[in-house]
């Protein structure tokens, strides 16, 4: 899959969850902003109660949704060597898009309103998909390749000297174009020097500052822009492998803890989950079957 492809795929999958979430407050925002008490009257209230055929096909749809989410990915993620099932990367992202949009068809069957035993199941969902951004963010500061195989620290040494090379071809075209070669050599040695590694939550907008003055600098010099705009490029790419190196160890630890979290609540939720629907069976509702 190509970048601009894959550009695509997110910016789809993205729209499906906006779209149906902002559908379904559409249809019944009337219902689910009435008391609980006063629903019994509402018009909608036989088709968007949870055993209603709205409200309870949400429920079914929702599940299946995270059932597939789930065990598409065990499966897949079983089976690493097998590329002709496409990336792990992209089944992972596909993951979390039914994981994300399940819960909320979930959330909608419920009709916001929780009790019992069923309480249990929402609020592990819940912790579910909390823990689930979380663990997305760790995961995207492990360098992988295109398959998900998490990169050593050999290797992304090796990608940041790679760039070293690439910031080396653009000075050698820009002494033969003979434009503000020295220039250019003082303010990339300087950035080089000043990257800085920080917290997680400063570090997006330390690089934001410093990528922007880096460009007031490059604008000044007179540097073509699609030259400039590789510089660019380059200078963010080592940003993110400076700090990625320098906390790589942290990070996979925290990946590793990661998984003693999120795994216990995904089970608790299936277990009850799969307890409701047979008790669902069991009182005879069958939806429209």
């Amino acid at each position: 899959m190509t970048p601009f492809a894959h550009k695509i795929y997110i910016a789809t999958l993205v729209s499906i969850v906006v779209i149906c979430t902002g559908l379904l407050f559409f249809y019944g925002g009337s219902y689910y902003g009435t008391s609980l008490e006063e629903r019994f009257y509402h018009q909608d209230h036989k088709l968007l109660k949870p055993s209603g055929i709205y409200g309870h096909g949400l429920g079914i749809v929702g599940t299946l949704l995270i059932i597939i989410g789930v065990f598409g990915y065990i499966i897949r993620k079983k089976m690493k060597h097998n590329s002709k099932l496409g990336a792990l990367k992209y089944w992972l992202e596909f993951h979390i898009f039914l994981c994300t949009l399940g819960p909320i068809f979930v959330l909608f069957h419920t009709a916001f309103k929780f009790g019992g035993i069923v309480s249990i199941s929402f609020w592990s969902m819940v912790a579910v998909v909390a823990s689930g951004v979380i663990g997305r963010f760790i995961y995207k500061q492990i360098p992988r390749t295109i398959q998900g195989r998490a990169l050593d620290l050999d290797e992304i040494i090796g990608m940041k000297n790679q760039i070293h090379e690439e910031f080396k071809l653009i000075l050698k075209e820009q002494v033969e174009s003979n434009m503000n070669y020295s220039d250019l050599e003082l303010a990339l040695q300087a950035n080089h020097e000043n990257l800085s590694t920080t917290k997680v939550f400063r570090q997006y907008f330390i690089h934001n500052q410093q990528l922007s003055e880096i460009k007031n600098k490059l604008t000044a010099l007179s540097i073509p822009s699609n030259r400039r705009k590789k510089i660019v490029q380059l200078i963010k790419k080592e940003m993110i492998l400076k700090w990625r190196i320098e906390n790589l160890k942290v990070m996979q630890k925290l990946f590793k803890y990661w998984h003693v979290i999120h795994l216990p609540f995904a089970l608790i939720m299936l277990i009850i989950m799969i307890i409701h629907v047979g008790v669902t069976l069991a009182f005879g509702y069958k939806w429209i079957f």
